[in-house]
């Protein structure tokens, strides 16, 4: 990991001078950030970047993503791309779950000054529940149904993707926060039958020493529990609380990273911000 943490870093300065950018944050997301990664795993990287203030004044507004072509060099093949911070700071006010959890990735490349900090502070406090569950449920739906329903042998990656939001639904069930991005973390927190954390444990292990590839025979059981656990979120995500997110904090913070005056009596959105 060293030695492509350095590639990694080395890719976003010059992604800074190439694009005239500044990076604010840079994290691992996927499977190493979940924890699960298999010896031939790809790294994903994701980061949030800001411009010139003059580039946001444009007639024409430039792209607010930059993706790099997936480098296929390495060992593992590198995928490295990111969201302009206006972007960030708008899916953010959406409780966005992939942005919640570049917050919270175990795996960072780069973090430059007070932004992520602040924005974690705020998603403790006004996250909302029903957008990320409603987000979560349809990943584990969307992987049961092309990936475990119906068939006879499966790869053993796939009950974790299934299963993973379905926990962090769970997780903030019963822990009453946003989810980690680390699945280890996510299962230690959260209360479930020992039978299924014992058929995790050895998935989890068996996954990390194997490929991408890996694939058995179906497990019943997990496949019953996700099928069960799909029917009971469905039944009662639409109850989940749904708190508006603040806008003015969040101009507060985008004012601040382009350089512009910040007014103080609206800096604190918790209070005042609608």
């Amino acid at each position: 990991m060293g030695d492509v943490s350095g590639v990694i870093r080395a890719e976003l300065e010059q992604i800074e001078l190439r694009e005239s950018v500044r990076v604010l944050y840079a994290v691992e997301s996927g499977s190493r950030a979940w924890g699960f990664a298999s010896p031939d795993s790809d790294y994903d990287v994701r980061f949030v970047f800001v411009r010139p203030v003059t580039d946001y004044v444009r007639l024409r507004p430039l792209r607010d993503v930059i993706e790099l072509p997936i480098d296929n060099s390495l060992l593992n093949p590198l995928d490295i791309n990111g969201w302009d911070l206006v972007k960030a700071l708008n899916l953010f006010r959406s409780s966005n779950p992939p942005l919640m959890e570049w917050l919270v990735s175990p795996i960072v490349y780069s973090e430059v000054g007070t932004l992520a900090t602040e924005l974690r502070a705020l998603a403790q406090a006004r996250y909302s529940p029903m957008r990320m569950s409603y987000h979560y449920l349809s990943m584990a739906k969307r992987t049961y149904k092309e990936y475990l329903d119906g068939k006879s042998e499966v790869s053993l990656k796939k009950y974790l993707y299934a299963l993973r939001p379905l926990f962090a639904v769970r997780w903030m069930e019963q822990r009453q926060t946003p989810p980690p991005t680390n699945f280890d973390t996510t299962l230690a927190g959260i209360t479930i039958a020992n039978e299924i954390r014992s058929k995790l444990s050895d998935l989890l292990q068996r996954k990390r020493l194997g490929g991408e590839i890996a694939a058995e025979a179906k497990d019943v059981v997990l496949i019953e529990f996700i099928e069960g656990e799909m029917e009971r979120i469905s039944a009662l995500v639409r109850d989940l609380p749904d708190p508006e997110m603040p806008e003015e904090p969040l101009n507060s913070l985008l004012w601040n990273e382009l350089g512009l005056p910040v007014t103080a009596t609206r800096k604190d959105g918790l209070e005042h911000g609608n």
